[in-house]
């Protein structure tokens, strides 16, 4: 009886957790979106930057709490919040991040085409897509040995800064702010541009709802994890990497049903490019990573639909609901696989 109550007790915190992850990403993406149309950049830059780097700060913040906890001490005091840290696990952290990439190419991007057939933008062909692939070849290589070194780490970082830089500096040579300015209601705008501040504390509190939403995450799932006997990798490659792609789900959804189709593909490639170089560097520059139980299915995996959506994307420019379809099934045969595994 008393395990049956700390089960549900778990679980409440846990969906707790999910939609702080949820509420915290969209205030901090809805904060930074309109600061990003004040400044006059495009929806497709906006997609890849602002909105991927708001929608990835969940792996951001799981990442960090299961690998270097200490570090949300004292902004989770901020909240009124206290807790003890104990040592991290750098399977959960690499297990989030694999499985997130996984689920933003295969489940979100086919989601996005089975509800309505998703037309490609030319930039993501020539551009963002070989550097995602690239991206992930880099991440491969550093997981050959199953470790990411700090000094890996700040590689990243430096590739995720350059990569931002290029992408607005792109976009200022090409600006189209009329265009981006019909991806929002007008009505909804009035007022958010003079007031910047309101936009920035929405940031913040975004920010410190992610911080929370992170802990509350890590921490229940790991002991659900425990009490019925599921290994952390397991736990990390499902239901993290599911629960930190909802606001990818989420943005995709409501741009599929608006016909903002440079969103759903900026925000879901971008997301998987900030997911490799911002995440995984920021992670492993703080403290190295060890991948004890990640296998190279989980890597060849991501890898694999990586490249596979290329040609689906090339293939007259859009997404088509047989590709969506393609795409989900792979999400979900995945998902069974990993815990029929149960390694």
């Amino acid at each position: 009886m008393v395990l049956a109550v700390d089960v549900v007790i778990h679980f409440l915190w846990l969906i707790g957790g999910l939609a702080l992850l949820y509420y915290g990403a969209d205030w901090l993406v809805d904060g930074a979106s309109r600061i990003a149309l004040k400044l006059g950049i495009s929806p497709l830059v906006v997609g890849l930057t602002v909105v991927a780097f708001g929608t990835s700060m969940p792996e951001l913040l799981v990442c960090l709490k299961a690998n270097s906890p200490e570090l949300l001490v004292k902004p989770a005091e901020w909240l009124g919040v206290k807790f003890v840290t104990k040592g991290g696990s750098s399977d959960i952290a690499l297990g989030n991040i694999v499985g997130s990439n996984i689920f933003n190419v295969a489940l979100i991007l086919g989601v996005a085409a089975l509800i309505r057939p998703v037309v490609i933008h030319s930039q993501l062909i020539r551009r963002e897509m070989p550097i995602l692939i690239l991206c992930s070849a880099v991440f491969l290589m550093m997981m050959a040995d199953m470790v990411i070194q700090q000094w890996e780490g700040w590689v990243l970082i430096a590739g995720i800064l350059f990569y931002v830089v290029s992408s607005v500096l792109l976009a200022k040579r090409a600006k189209n702010t009329k265009e981006f300015e019909t991806e929002y209601d007008e009505s909804d705008l009035v007022g958010w541009k003079a007031k910047m501040w309101c936009n920035l504390a929405l940031c913040l509190v975004g920010i410190l709802a992610l911080v929370l939403g992170a802990h509350l995450l890590v921490d229940h799932g790991e002991a659900l994890a425990r009490i019925f006997g599921v290994p952390e990798v397991i736990i990390s490659l499902t239901l993290f990497a599911l629960g930190t792609s909802l606001p990818e789900l989420a943005t995709t959804v409501v741009a599929s049903l608006k016909k903002q189709g440079d969103i759903i593909t900026g925000n879901a490639i971008g997301s998987c490019i900030f997911n490799l170089m911002a995440v995984m560097g920021v992670t492993a520059g703080v403290e190295k990573l060890e991948g004890k139980h990640i296998a190279w299915l989980d890597l060849g995996v991501m890898m694999g639909v990586t490249l596979l959506i290329m040609p689906f994307m090339w293939t007259n420019m859009r997404l088509g609901r047989r590709e969506g379809a393609v795409m989900v099934t792979i999400a979900l045969v995945y998902s069974v696989m990993v815990v029929m595994m149960q390694r």
